[in-house]
């Protein structure tokens, strides 16, 4: 008798490009560069995703207009390149009222916002969502988003993590500063709070001080969920240390299962259950009635990254802060760029260029397969995600999809999850109420 093994369910998650005019210039965006202002794609995607049971959606942002390229924002307004741009803490809150179990998780920099500010937000969140908010912590990386609040620039690198875990133990201090019972509510005798269960912070530090408790009253989940995408040595032993879920971009099953491996080291070293931890690798799936229809889809979407070199760059510099304008694309970046923005980025442009000219490895450089290539029928995408996840260990997907319109979600809700469903490869149904529930279910 053959012996199955049943494979191990996984998470999905979807990484939003922002609160912003989604794929402009693209196929089926419909009225786009006149409806961004209100968020109806957003609340749509909220609920589609809820539907197909998703853990999360998270809200990339950044709080600057690129000027990255030639040293001018024209590409990036020309082309509404992460911008215009709206607040995410707006737009999540929106999300939270239309929807019920699926997890909302907005971004927002620790350059930005003081951690009692951020801490009262997000306990906010967390309460007016019921248990289902999350933070995407992240330090920046522009010293333009840098001078919009007042400072010369960003900090260095690694200077930035160091100051961000002395924020999150800021921000636990505060979320913690309610104890869990301290809402009494009773009317008889007309006490609300058991004033001894909320108790000061005080907390001085090297970077940071505040001295609490929040006003805002306690977290439903205690605190957020807490989302972070560490790519470089040091963003990895920050996540590994604060996060429960995290965003990674790595290339091929064997990067994607050393990236995992290496992460839930570092948990270990911290003191942390690698398990309570869920990594999530980016992917954009190619889906397709037939696969002849899928690879069509495929060749557009790269020859449209080809025909718009120039942009890719501008979007590539702005992330690593690098003006790729001023270059020669048909020689090789110079050894000698350096980057105080994303080093992972720089890092795997580097290794795929090989001493190649900029125009071609920004050719090849593509975001059209992220880490592992998706194209296909529904069918033949699970069975490669099922046989993806086997490889690596886990935990799941970040879908991370440059066309966001209703009919990438209707294919993705209605095609694709089905296919995973039928597999036993991703939930029915939410298991729990809470966010940080759902993600630790399994």
């Amino acid at each position: 008798m053959e012996c199955v093994v049943k494979a191990k369910p996984f998470h999905l998650a979807w990484f939003l490009q922002g609160s912003s005019a989604q794929a402009w210039g693209h196929a089926w965006t419909g009225h786009i560069g006149d409806s961004w202002m209100q968020p109806e794609l957003f609340l749509n995607m909220a609920r589609s995703l809820e539907r197909a049971c998703f853990d999360y959606v998270l809200l990339e942002d950044s709080s600057y207009v690129g000027e990255s390229f030639n040293g001018s924002t024209e590409i990036y307004l020309k082309n509404a390149i992460a911008v215009p741009r709206q607040d995410p803490s707006v737009v999540a809150a929106l999300m939270t009222q239309v929807t019920s179990r699926i997890g909302i998780v907005p971004t927002f920099g620790t350059y930005a916002y003081h951690p009692y500010l951020l801490s009262r937000l997000m306990a906010t969140l967390d309460q007016v969502s019921e248990g289902r908010a999350g933070w995407n912590a992240v330090t920046g990386s522009s010293d333009f988003a840098a001078m919009n609040f007042g400072m010369q620039g960003m900090p260095d690198h690694d200077l930035r993590y160091d100051m961000a875990d002395e924020y999150m133990e800021v921000c636990k201090g505060l979320w913690g500063s309610w104890e869990p019972g301290a809402i009494i509510a009773d009317r008889k005798s007309g006490v609300l709070v058991d004033h001894t269960k909320v108790k000061p912070v005080n907390y001085q530090g090297k970077f940071y001080s505040t001295r609490g408790p929040l006003n805002s009253g306690p977290a439903p989940q205690g605190q957020p969920v807490i989302a972070q995408a560490g790519g470089s040595p040091r963003g990895r032993k920050f996540a590994a240390a604060h996060a429960d879920t995290i965003v990674a971009h790595v290339k091929g099953t064997a990067g994607m299962k050393a990236y995992r491996d290496d992460v839930r080291k570092h948990m270990v070293a911290q003191g942390r259950n690698p398990d309570d931890c869920k990594v999530l690798f980016l992917i954009n799936p190619i889906l397709g009635e037939t696969m002849e229809d899928a690879q069509e889809r495929r060749r557009r979407q790269l020859a449209h990254a080809r025909e718009h070199i120039e942009e890719r760059m501008a979007h590539f510099g702005k992330v690593t802060n690098i003006d790729f304008g001023k270059f020669d694309v048909d020689q090789p970046l110079p050894d000698d760029v350096t980057t105080n923005g994303h080093q992972q980025n720089l890092e795997q442009y580097r290794q795929m260029a090989k001493g190649r000219s900029i125009r071609e490895t920004m050719a090849g450089f593509n975001n059209v397969d992220l880490s592992v290539e998706l194209c296909g029928t529904p069918d033949a995408i699970a069975a490669k995600m099922e046989e993806t996840m086997q490889e690596v260990g886990g935990d799941g997907f970040l879908f991370s999809m440059a066309n966001v319109n209703r009919r990438t979600l209707a294919e993705i809700e209605d095609g694709l999850v089905p296919a995973l469903q039928d597999r036993g490869l991703v939930r029915k149904q939410y298991e729990h109420k809470h966010f940080r529930d759902n993600l630790l279910a399994y």
